[in-house]
């Protein structure tokens, strides 16, 4: 059965309400479906429930019942009762730790490969990759590895930007990505601009949004434009 992954750069642009700009297309990826795994465990513990209450009007709306599997006794047997899985934002340490804890590493590895849709948007997207090691978050917590699902065979930086802090005189995202590819040269990164997407339905990858940025060790970047197919790989769909 292929995967049904839906990836986000971010739930929310500058300036709008939260999760406004993935509405429409987050409504149609979860179309039929009932009920919804919500995996909060980017958030701090004290703040798990008010990000509970704040994701669920917004699925309620799509039709969608939100069960906060920080709620349950059993995270991962209470996928079983669930058609799809969405695993929010927030710090991709407190994330992986988490999902390691609960068994939720296993379990929603499993479930995805299985045909169970999997929404994800920052650190969600994040876990999504072979490893959490391009993210954008400090590690203010120790997972058992950096290791993730692996449900795609790339990389992604989420909140990508090419741009530089005048009288900053830290890294750019672009020479971060170039050190993590001379250490991890047989991955490659994409650099995903917010406001964008990957959808990855039928074994066909599409990018909708804006562009992205292709990172791979000993090339330079390469930019695919919005409304690319590709496969899973990142290579380019040429039969459509």
């Amino acid at each position: 059965m292929t995967m049904e992954l839906l990836l986000l750069s971010n739930s929310t642009l500058p300036g709008e309400p939260f999760f406004q700009w993935p509405r429409p297309h987050v409504s149609a990826f979860l179309q039929g479906r009932k009920r919804l795994a919500f995996v909060p465990f980017a958030a701090t513990d004290d703040m798990l429930e008010t990000y509970m209450e704040r994701v669920r009007p917004i699925f309620e709306e799509m039709g969608c019942e939100t069960i906060g599997l920080h709620l349950e006794k059993d995270p991962a047997k209470a996928l079983d009762g669930c058609d799809a899985v969405a695993v929010g934002g927030g710090n991709s340490f407190l994330l992986l730790r988490a999902l390691y804890r609960t068994g939720l590493m296993k379990a929603i590895t499993n479930r995805v490969r299985d045909g169970m849709p999997y929404l994800g948007w920052s650190a969600g997207s994040n876990v999504a990759c072979p490893t959490i090691m391009t993210t954008n978050d400090m590690p203010i917590a120790e997972p058992p590895s950096l290791k993730a699902m692996h449900l795609i065979p790339f990389q992604i930086n989420p909140h990508y930007t090419e741009a530089i802090i005048p009288g900053h005189g830290g890294e750019s995202r672009d020479q971060r990505i170039a050190e993590f590819l001379a250490v991890n040269p047989q991955l490659k990164v994409i650099g995903l601009r917010e406001g964008s997407l990957l959808h990855l339905s039928n074994g066909r990858l599409t990018l909708t949004g804006r562009d992205m940025q292709l990172f791979q060790a000993g090339s330079p970047a390469t930019t695919i434009a919005d409304g690319s197919v590709m496969h899973p790989d990142l290579r380019m769909v040429t039969d459509r």
